[in-house]
């Protein structure tokens, strides 16, 4: 890591000058890249061994990958305990540094677990073991309450303010630095780098001035996306009639839980109570079915996007309009957001991005965030622009845990919060 802090010097679980190390750092290396498709061979050569001799050290892809999540939760909990073990002073000054600190850690342990990090996205396969599944499913439960206990000194010391739910909020900064792990939001900037700059976003809000809900809610980007929003149908009630639409809503689901990589023709069918060979008749093969499911997904998001962007707001009202129509889409078409996040972690992606153009909206992002640094109304510190944006674009989209356990309403004034406001008092 590089980081050179006591929290972040923990033991890298790929260090130890093992064979059986070196087949982990070669799956780890695959598997960030092809994800579940890699194959025991392609490790096995990678490793610059046999494949017979792969299995002296570990009897399936299924202990490899258990033993990649475990390794991850492992380093994970080690921050989190250091973390734990340092008093939290109610000193402003220092709850800034701390929470800095600890982002950053969590950050360069996601980059350097990445493998593992994604295999935490999706269920595991319906024929893993009891084991792989409750390890890809466990929260990262250690560095949450590190993260809340800083955040609860923040509070002590008049840094945080006192309407902000510190649980939310602690679980909403350990996703994000989690997300620093996904190459194509970090892209080839430094794990620190990015860090640093989310924290900033999340603490003291990209607005340079305070915006009240009230005002935002009269604006006219929101307007113009709860227009467009209302035209949006999620497909997930087709009629079983028309047996191809049937299937697309199935496989919208079995590719939401289990995985793109994961999922089979035979999965769909099962789930669809139909035959393989009907399926195929029906859809063509998986990556035909993957490309309508999320062209339509594509299609409404950035209608919500054009909408946002074209109507005659500042660059504030449509940041705050571009995550309400973010979590629009997570709460009606959670299935293709999966979906989409499966493209996300690949790095680089070895295929188009399905439906929903990242580069677009990465240049679109772009120049908002130009035009409102010129006029001031944001204010943020970055090496480049474009890392910027690649920034806010994650942070436009709530974690799905919250956006349920919160309702669309509270996860708007949530993300005014963390993306716009900021949660930190402005006077201190």
């Amino acid at each position: 890591m590089k980081n050179t802090s006591a929290l972040a010097a923990t033991a890298d679980g790929y260090a130890d000058g093992t064979r059986r190390t070196e087949i982990l750092q070669s799956a780890a290396s695959l598997i960030a890249f092809s994800g579940l498709r890699t194959s025991l061979q392609e490790i096995a050569e990678a490793a610059g061994i046999l494949p017979g001799s792969l299995y002296h050290h570990f009897e399936s892809k299924e202990a490899i990958l258990i033993e990649l999540i475990r390794r991850y939760h492992a380093d994970l909990d080690r921050i989190g305990e250091i973390a734990q073990q340092r008093p939290n002073e109610p000193d402003s000054r220092l709850v800034a540094e701390r929470i800095s600190e600890l982002g950053s850690a969590i950050a360069n342990c996601a980059v350097q677990h990445r493998a593992a990090l994604q295999l935490t996205f999706h269920e595991p396969p319906t024929s893993a073991n009891q084991e792989l599944v409750e390890l890809a499913q466990r929260p990262p439960r250690a560095v949450q309450a590190a993260m809340l206990a800083t955040l609860r000194a923040g509070r002590r010391s008049g840094y945080i303010r006192s309407d902000i739910d510190l649980p939310t909020l602690a679980d909403r900064i350990c996703q994000t630095m989690l997300h620093v792990g996904l190459d194509v939001i970090r892209d080839n900037a430094a794990a620190d780098q990015v860090s640093a700059i989310l924290c900033q976003i999340l603490l003291h809000g990209l607005a340079s001035q305070l915006h009240r809900d009230a005002e935002l809610d009269r604006s006219s980007a929101l307007l113009a996306v709860n227009r467009i929003i209302e035209t949006w149908s999620d497909g997930s009630k087709a009629n079983p009639e028309d047996k191809a639409a049937y299937v697309r809503a199935v496989a919208r689901g079995e590719f939401g839980r289990r995985g793109y990589e994961a999922t089979t023709i035979r999965d769909i069918a099962s789930a669809a109570g139909l035959g393989i060979g009907t399926v195929h008749r029906l859809i063509g093969s998986k990556e035909e079915l993957l490309a309508s499911i999320m062209r339509s997904f594509g299609r409404k998001v950035a209608a919500g996007w054009i909408g946002a962007l074209r109507s005659d707001a500042t660059p504030i009202e449509k940041l705050d309009a571009l995550s309400w129509v973010d979590i629009n889409a997570l709460d009606q078409f959670h299935d293709e957001f999966k979906i989409q996040l499966a493209w996300l972690r690949q790095s680089p992606p070895d295929t188009p991005n399905p439906g929903w153009s990242f580069t677009t909206r990465l240049r679109q992002l772009k120049a908002l965030l130009t035009e409102g640094i010129r006029s001031g109304e944001i204010q943020i510190h970055s090496p480049s622009t474009a890392m910027l944006a690649r920034c806010v674009l994650d942070v436009l989209w709530i974690p799905e845990n919250i956006l349920h356990a919160a309702g669309k309403r509270k996860a708007l004034i949530h993300a005014r919060d963390t993306v716009l406001r900021g949660v930190t008092n402005r006077s201190t």
